[in-house]
């Protein structure tokens, strides 16, 4: 059957039409993916072909009030391996291995894995003379990254306050621990392009993403004092060779942290080789301990402010010792001190005049007193570890726990307690958290983006109270039972 022109070009039509509309979406389609998805799809093309050698970034610099660096970073190069670069597995692993000291065969394992990159173990934190050695070995596929490794410059100075970092340069103690994400910074990299063999693409430009360093983190330590305190524990260990020793200086008027020692203390650098039990116990701030007549301050506060005692006009006699509850407390002087005023028992630390102020109170209130200048509760310092101590449960006080809880037995305090206490009793009568950070500051640019200011808790006792307990207790240094504290030229 013979088709007219007639429909012949109606069917010629449409097939250009069907041409046309096919061409139209391809080339719609085409234009799509390069104008609108073209950068995307290439940079996931980047992505598939690119190796990236890190750059670890340098941790913030700790530093104390006066801007002497206490940890600081040493550069520490590091090996990488792309083990599709290599060319000569075997020789590689031979060279790598004389170099680094480690058996040929495990280096051999290493840098044929089956992965874009290998970090050697062997390899990290190594010399600059190491470094220098292994690019001498001009080994296709072998790269040296930026590193670093923590160093502290003076020693087991400050010890347990600053802790250590660990070889990836993670905190692992002390302040390095509960500051670790501010000091230490982002990872940076040099990215190059590999071809799926894992060649170099060289006509593509390797990528530099410089790292950005932590923030250097300022303490409010004086090393000046640090250095003082010590000197004082070398002397002390050289006359007495304690078990250990425990120094804490603060501002009492901030709750700022001026001085901190324990000892044992150990080497930062080398803590690999110290016992967990010495390096994990930061003493001031861990430790509990039966205070004693130091615990006498908080009764007599609390005395003061109810009202309770006059010191010159009540008297008081001490035949030695005191029964209460079928118990005999004793005074520290045997036969007593007689008849004297409340002042002469704040300058005597008679135990049994305390007993007496403990009786007035009663032991709601010298509880509530010991509660609120903080005993029994962490005192919130920026130091992990910390811990709360121990005081009878106050429906278990009875006539016996009220009167040995007044001079300071048979209750438990850390001295980070104790002397946030005293520093209350004779600031004022402000209890402050203590604090031992001050600033975190920005390396490159000096601007301080965090900064820390005393923060007070609560009132625990009158000015005037305040200001009657640093006469009292000036006259305890000055002719009572202190008198050993005496330091020429200062008020104690």
């Amino acid at each position: 059957m013979r088709v007219s022109n007639v429909t012949v070009r109606k069917r010629l039509t449409i097939v250009l039409l069907i041409g046309i509309l096919v061409f139209v979406v391809i080339d719609m389609r085409l234009g799509y993916v390069q104008f609108l998805l073209g950068d995307n799809l290439t940079e996931k093309a980047k992505g598939l072909w690119s190796r990236n050698i890190p750059f670890e970034p340098k941790r913030g610099e700790i530093v104390d009030r006066n801007g002497i660096a206490l940890a600081t970073n040493i550069s520490a190069p590091t090996v990488y391996v792309v083990p599709r670069q290599i060319k000569n597995p075997a020789e590689a692993a031979e060279k790598i291995a004389a170099v680094l000291n480690m058996s040929k065969e495990k280096a051999y394992q290493l840098i044929t894995k089956k992965t874009s990159s290998v970090k050697i173990p062997e390899g990290r934190k190594l010399s600059h003379q190491k470094a220098k050695e292994i690019r001498a070995l001009g080994i296709e596929g072998v790269y040296i990254g930026e590193d670093s490794k923590r160093h502290y410059p003076f020693g087991n100075y400050l010890s347990h306050v600053l802790g250590f970092a660990g070889i990836d340069n993670q905190g692992l103690m002390g302040l390095e621990l509960y500051y670790d994400k501010d000091l230490s910074g982002e990872k940076g990299s040099v990215k190059f392009y590999a071809n799926a063999k894992g060649e170099r693409m060289n006509d593509m430009a390797d990528d530099y993403e410089p790292p950005v360093d932590g923030l250097d983190l300022r303490l409010t330590i004086d090393s000046r004092i640090n250095t003082i305190m010590e000197r004082e524990f070398d002397n002390a260990e050289a006359t007495y060779q304690p078990d250990g020793l425990i120094g804490i200086a603060m501002a009492p008027k901030t709750g700022e942290i001026l001085a901190m020692s324990s000892r044992p203390s150990f080497e930062p650098n080398n803590f690999r080789n110290v016992a967990p039990e010495i390096y994990n116990r930061n003493l001031p701030v861990w430790s509990t301990y039966e205070p004693g007549s130091t615990f006498k301050i908080i009764t007599l506060a609390a005395a003061l402010e109810e009202g309770k005692v006059n010191l010159e006009e009540d008297h008081f006699h001490d035949p030695g010792s005191v029964t209460v509850g079928g118990a005999r407390l004793r005074c520290w002087k045997r036969g007593g001190h007689g008849s004297q005023s409340f002042l002469e028992v704040v300058q005597n630390s008679c135990n049994p005049g305390f007993v007496e102020l403990g009786d007035r109170l009663g032991k709601e209130k010298l509880f509530k007193y010991v509660k609120d200048f903080g005993f029994g509760q962490k005192t919130g310092i920026d130091l992990q570890g910390e811990g709360t101590g121990i005081l009878f449960n106050l429906e278990r006080v009875g006539p016996v726990e009220q009167a040995t809880t007044a001079f300071g037995q048979g209750v438990s305090v850390t001295p980070i307690q104790q002397v946030t206490a005293v520093s209350a009793a004779i600031n004022g009568g402000t209890l402050y958290t203590p604090y031992i950070a001050k600033e975190l500051i920005d390396p490159k640019t000096g601007k301080v983006v965090m900064k820390k200011t005393p923060q007070a808790k609560r009132k625990v006792i009158s000015e005037k109270t305040s200001e009657t307990l640093r006469l009292m207790l000036e006259q305890v240094v000055a002719t009572g039972s202190g008198r050993k504290a005496q330091i020429p030229g200062y008020r104690v």
